[in-house]
């Protein structure tokens, strides 16, 4: 239990940023490297996880590391993308008749 305060603090952390907390998953797995986190969101929480120029991803995976080094670990964050990969921001979608319509008019 003591070993996986770095999964427990790295999960708080991003429930709180993001905007659905339930679909937060924190995997914590252990090699020769060190200790890998895992994170998985909700598809529309992938902006608010990564923010701006990924500073938001950066200052969690800082503090993970920071919290490894308190118990003498290598601590590495992995952000996995969701399935079907990114989400087209609303009302930005177009089916391939309108792409085709607009190439036509060109």
């Amino acid at each position: 239990m003591a070993q996986d305060k770095d999964r427990e603090f790295v999960e708080f952390i991003i429930k709180e940023i993001v905007n659905n907390p339930d679909a937060v998953k924190v995997e914590r797995t252990v090699d020769e490297l060190g200790v890998l986190l895992t994170v998985k969101v909700a598809p529309e929480d992938m902006g608010l996880l990564i923010g701006r120029s990924g500073s938001t991803a950066k200052a969690v995976r800082t503090l993970a590391r920071i919290v490894g080094m308190r118990n003498n670990a290598r601590v590495n964050l992995k952000i996995e993308e969701p399935e079907g990969g990114r989400v087209a921001p609303a009302g930005k979608t177009k089916n391939v008749d309108d792409v085709m319509d607009e190439l036509g008019n060109l």
